[in-house]
Order: C-alpha cells, then sequence, then structure tokens
C-alpha cells in the first residue's frame, strides 16, 4: 500500500447481508408517502405496478450491475463520474444529497404526525400545529444527525430497529385492512381502478410513487462499509426488492378500503387508518403501540437516508469539487462528521424556510416531498443511461447483464424517470396556491443546480490552482 492510499480516510466495514435487506426495506417502503399516493384513488394500483415494472425492476439491475463495475464508496456520485465524466458525477451526486436536506425534513415532519397518536386521541390535534411540528422536527434532526456522527456501527441498530418496524407497522395494517374486508366489505368500486376525468393530481402522484421506489442504490452509497460486497449486495437487493414492492402495493390497497380517498390524510393517513379499522374490529388498544412501532420506522428512515446521502459530499469533499473539510472523518467514530452536520443545518433552515412561507403543514408537506422528487430521480438519469451506453457500445466481461437486459433496464428506466420528473410539477391536490408552487419548484431545482455549477467549475478551480501555487511554492524551495 502506497503512503497515500495509507493516508487516506478509511470507513469501517460493518454491513452484512442481513443489515442490506433491513436497510434496503426501511429506505425503499417508506410508509410516509403511501397517504399522499392512496388520497388518488384506486388508480395508483395500476400506477405501482407500472413503477414497479419500468422503474423499480431496471433499477435493480442497474444497481447489481454497476455496483459490480465500479465497487467503492459514492454509489450514484462514482458511476456517473466513471461513465460521464467528472461534471456529471458531481451533479448526480450532488442532487442525490441535496434532495435528502428536502426529504428528510419531510420525515421528521410524518413523524410528528405520527408519534402524536402514542400520546392518546386527545394530542392528535398536535400534528396540525406548525409551532410544535417545527420544534419536534428540528429536535429529532438533531438526534439523528448525532446517531449518525457516532458511526453506523451504532446507527445501523436504528435501521435494523426501523426495518423491522416498518414490516410490523405495514403487516398489522394489511392484517386489519383484510379482517375489515373480510367481515363489513368495502365502499370501493371498479370506478375507483379507472382513470378520473381530471387526472392532473394523479400525475403528481406518479412522480411520488417513483421516489418512493428509490433506494436500492443506497447500500452502493456506502460501498467501503459493506462486508464483501460483490457477494452480499445481489441477493440483499432482491430480496429487499420484493418485500418492499408488495408491502406498497399492500399498504394503497388497505389505506382505500379503510377509509376512502377523499378522507386521507397526507400526514396522519397510516394511523388514521389503523385506528378506524381497530375500533371496526374491537382491537381500538392497538393503536398507541401501533403508532410507537411506526414512529421508529420513520427515525430509521430519516437516519438511513441522512446517513447513507452524506457519503456524498464526503467523496466530493476528496475529489476537492467541496470544501476539504467535508471529506474528513471523526478522529474516533470514523464517520464524515462535518458532511453530516452540514447536512443538518441545511435541512434545518429548509424545515424554518417551509413552514415560515407554507400554509400548514400538510402544504409544507408536499411541497417539499415534491422538490425532493425531482432532485432525487435527476442523478438516475445517469443510472439508467449508464446502461443503455454499455447496451450500445460497451464492454460487457467487466458486467454481470446481457446486452438486451442491459438495453431493456436502460431504456425503460430512463423514459420513466424523465415522466416522473416531468409529473412532478403538477400540483397535488394539498397545494394552495399554484403560482406558488410552480415558483417554489423552479426556484429550487434550478437554485440546487446552480450552486453544483459553482462548486464544480468556481470553487473546484480556485481551488486546484491554489494548490498548484503551493506546489510550485514547495518545488522552488526543495
Amino acid at each position: 500500500m502506497s503512503t497515500d492510499e495509507h493516508n487516506q480516510p478509511h470507513l469501517k466495514r460493518v454491513l452484512g447481508r442481513g443489515d442490506l435487506v433491513l436497510l434496503f426495506v426501511v429506505a425503499v417502503f417508506n410508509l410516509n408517502v403511501v397517504p399522499s399516493i392512496a388520497a388518488n384513488g384506486g388508480v395508483t394500483v395500476w400506477l405501482w405496478i407500472i413503477a414497479l415494472v419500468l422503474f423499480f425492476w431496471p433499477q435493480g439491475i442497474a444497481v447489481i450491475e454497476l455496483a459490480h463495475r465500479y465497487p467503492g464508496e459514492g454509489g450514484v456520485y462514482l458511476w456517473a463520474k466513471e461513465v460521464f465524466g467528472d461534471f456529471h458525477g458531481f451533479l448526480s451526486g450532488w442532487c442525490y444529497w441535496t434532495n435528502n436536506m428536502l426529504y428528510v425534513p419531510t420525515v421528521m415532519l410524518y413523524f410528528v404526525g405520527v408519534s402524536v397518536f402514542a400520546l392518546g386521541p386527545r394530542h392528535a390535534d398536535l400534528a396540525d400545529s406548525k409551532n410544535f411540528a417545527m420544534l419536534a422536527s428540528v429536535a429529532l434532526l438533531a438526534f439523528l444527525t448525532v446517531l449518525n456522527i457516532v458511526g453506523l456501527g451504532v446507527g445501523k441498530w436504528l435501521n435494523n430497529v426501523g426495518g423491522i418496524g416498518t414490516f410490523v407497522a405495514a403487516a398489522v395494517l394489511i392484517v386489519l385492512g383484510a379482517t375489515v374486508w373480510g367481515r363489513f366489505g368495502t365502499t370501493v368500486t371498479a370506478a375507483e381502478f379507472q382513470i378520473p376525468a381530471d387526472p392532473k393530481f394523479v400525475l403528481n402522484s406518479f412522480g411520488v410513487i417513483c421516489f418512493g421506489l428509490v433506494g436500492l442504490e443506497l447500500a452502493s452509497v456506502m460501498g467501503d462499509e459493506i462486508r464483501d460486497p460483490r457477494k452480499t449486495l445481489p441477493g440483499a437487493v432482491a430480496w429487499g426488492g420484493v418485500i418492499s414492492g408488495a408491502l406498497y402495493i399492500g399498504a394503497t390497497l388497505t389505506l382505500l378500503v379503510a377509509i376512502g380517498k377523499n378522507d386521507i390524510s397526507v400526514l396522519q393517513g397510516i394511523v388514521q387508518g389503523v385506528s378506524h379499522m381497530a375500533s371496526e374490529v374491537g382491537v381500538g388498544w392497538v393503536v398507541a403501540p401501533f403508532a410507537v412501532m411506526l414512529s421508529l420506522s420513520i427515525a430509521g428512515i430519516g437516519s438511513a437516508w441522512m446517513g447513507g446521502s452524506a457519503r456524498i459530499p464526503f467523496v466530493a469533499g476528496l475529489d476537492s469539487y467541496m470544501p476539504s473539510a467535508m471529506g474528513k472523518v471523526h478522529p474516533k467514530y470514523a464517520t464524515p462528521h462535518v458532511a453530516l452536520i452540514v447536512q443538518g443545518l441545511v435541512s434545518l433552515v429548509l424545515i424554518v424556510l417551509n413552514f415560515t412561507l407554507s400554509g400548514g403543514v400538510q402544504e409544507a408537506f408536499q411541497k417539499m416531498l415534491s422538490a425532493a422528487v425531482v432532485l432525487q430521480l435527476i442523478p438516475f438519469l445517469y443510472v439508467f443511461a449508464a446502461l443503455v451506453k454499455f447496451a450500445w457500445r460497451g464492454s460487457l466481461a467487466d458486467g454481470r447483464y446481457g446486452r438486451g437486459t442491459l438495453l431493456f433496464a436502460g431504456i425503460a428506466g430512463l423514459v420513466t424517470t424523465t415522466l416522473a420528473i416531468i409529473v412532478a410539477f403538477f400540483p397535488a391536490k394539498q397545494i394552495t396556491s399554484l403560482w406558488k408552487y410552480e415558483v417554489t419548484m423552479f426556484g429550487i431545482t434550478l437554485g440546487f443546480i446552480a450552486l453544483a455549477m459553482f462548486f464544480f467549475f468556481v470553487y473546484g478551480r480556485m481551488k486546484a490552482t491554489h494548490r498548484a501555487a503551493l506546489e510550485n511554492v514547495g518545488a522552488e524551495v526543495r
């Protein structure tokens, strides 16, 4: 090993196959997006199936193929950089990181909306209090930041508990739904599964569905922290994907059966559905422990995405496109603590701004979620384009899949991702002002892309010039 390699910061390999499957379940199957999707009716079940076939399955192929060709820390950042060049790698990683600055606050809001049920029905109205929701979100954000700084060796247990909590919460929801359906039937009709006369609100939900199915690439972002990644990753991707897809469709159908699309709250829909069904079958006592379990699940989701996405600026700091402090690891815990702190601070600012500028808690949630959808899906344009490039004129010797599989996955994923980004700009029904929504969406998207261009072309060049000057001075001294 050379001196430079020895001096590079190293992360600990602490994630095994079981950890990865639970990480995929907690990262991919996010119950917090289900109510906002189910609120658009039964037609969303068809959208789930389309997205699973044309986005999720290709995503699994892409993750396994690209992780096999380019193992190591960085995931979507590393892949786009190796296939398309430095700037595209940086932009891909930047969007992946900054989307989590918007998405993690939505997880905080959803945690607040669910956790108040653990306090009893009398406190349910707290979730609609802007001040309470903001303070509770900030407190959870601070806790998760500290937990991830301590390290994946500790933080992975919250991810694992979150994965188990997600599975248990979804199982309770689906079992209750099946029981209610069996005893009392349902008011859901075949018309619910038809395309509505005004489909614009449904279009927004397709972007959120694709966003909800993102997450298989998360472990590859932590490639240097997985034990034997080439052997461990493919099986974990397959199991995590199958479990997550089945849970999503089951949870959506259950909410429609239990509540109906017109009465679903985007923040409390899951507990709302369980509460309603539990009272019907005489097990109302289950609501409080269910809320506790779901709260743990949501905290695990926030921890998984916060910890995973912070590895992107860590690698970018090592590549000199961002301040070198981003590439530092904690002397005791061996984690990218500076990147985590910066991410937490920016998320804090966005939480405060969104609460200040939005009409209510649910509207603030929907705005941050839609903006996160766009930024999250931009890296997947590169991921699927890479598969098309490999299939078209690349070498197959270093890969795992044949040319036909790569071409199908690449084209299907590329088309689906493009459509999902476009429809995310259509407002959801919780939005009260169309022009404010569009200004927010375009402003956030273009603003973050402009910052990426600044760091790469301006800051990176200044840093390279400064480094070259120091090297020249050192040569003259010698």
